[in-house]
């Protein structure tokens, strides 16, 4: 199959790259990020998430996020809502889109969520049902789809279960997590199969984490086979708690820079992007992980 002639990027790092950072870092830094990427051309960017402060610390300040962001014309700014209290919050902040998270791996279910893969769907579907009262958007995320740290190789079968119970649910895209980075490109391809059978390709997207130094080969293979939108994180920001030395989100620099390299439009100013991950890590104290935004630094 040919390459799409674009692709969404699906920017993570106001999120899902810094919600692990064990110091608390300023709102107005984190409206700043929001800010930067949006004037690179990032028109999608998950900017907080509605969560207990007290098991998520550094997305505390979720609520003045939301309000405090200065809206660009086109760019989609969403939050991530598990629950119907925190999508109830979203709501009173003008959230425009929401997504909800689920997993493949039954292990890493009952022991961040505390309840099996059937129990936390279940839970999702007042949400999605509230969602749809508000006309907001639910995007479904399915974590550990290429590898479990608790049970190994997961059963592509499994993945394609829970992403067509998200989409049938009502999600309206179905991102596809490699939550620890073990996955390679054959295994990619095969989930993909199997998923693509029960949900339209035109439906997914491609989370690849880049533990193992196989994000970019990963999604390589990914687009080969008609995946559109591509989620990451600018620098590289993020990681995995869940494996030694794992390295987080792909840098957002280096799949632009790829996808540049293929042809393939995105609408995103590489330069202006490498800048806002120069910037996001100086001010962090956080290593830039992005092979091209530290290139284009420092040339």
């Amino acid at each position: 199959m040919a390459f799409p002639k674009q692709v969404r990027l699906v920017e993570v790092g106001p999120r899902d790259g810094l919600q692990n950072e064990p110091e608390p870092i300023a709102t107005p830094t984190k409206l700043e990020l929001i800010d930067r990427l949006g004037a690179a051309g990032t028109r999608y960017i998950e900017a907080a998430s509605f969560v207990s402060p007290k098991w998520v610390p550094q997305m505390a300040d979720h609520r003045e996020v939301m309000t405090g962001l200065t809206r660009r014309d086109g760019v989609t700014y969403a939050a991530l809502t598990p629950n119907l209290k925190g999508l109830d919050a979203a709501l009173e902040c003008g959230v425009e889109e929401v997504a909800v998270f689920g997993a493949a791996s039954e292990a890493f279910s009952r022991k961040n969520i505390n309840c099996s893969v059937a129990e936390s769907l279940t839970r999702f579907e007042p949400v999605l049902e509230r969602a749809r009262e508000a006309n907001v958007r639910v995007r479904g995320y399915v974590s550990c789809v290429l590898g479990c740290p608790y049970e190994g190789e997961i059963a592509p079968a499994k993945v394609a279960e829970v992403s067509k119970a998200l989409y049938d649910m009502g999600c309206y895209e179905v991102s596809l997590g490699d939550t620890i980075g073990t996955g390679t490109p054959l295994a990619a391809k095969r989930m993909l199969e199997a998923v693509s059978r029960d949900v339209p390709m035109g439906k997914l997207a491609a989370h690849f984490h880049d533990t193992y130094g196989q994000a970019l080969a990963n999604l390589y293979a990914v687009l080969e086979e008609g995946i559109a939108v591509v989620d990451s994180s600018v620098a590289g920001l993020g990681g995995c708690p869940y494996a030694k030395g794992a390295s987080g989100n792909v840098a957002s620099e280096d799949v632009v820079y790829l996808l540049n390299g293929l042809g393939i439009d995105t609408g995103i100013d590489l330069d202006a992007l490498a800048a806002s991950g120069t910037w996001i890590t100086q001010t962090i104290g956080r290593p830039n992980r992005s092979k091209v935004g530290v290139a284009l630094a420092s040339r």
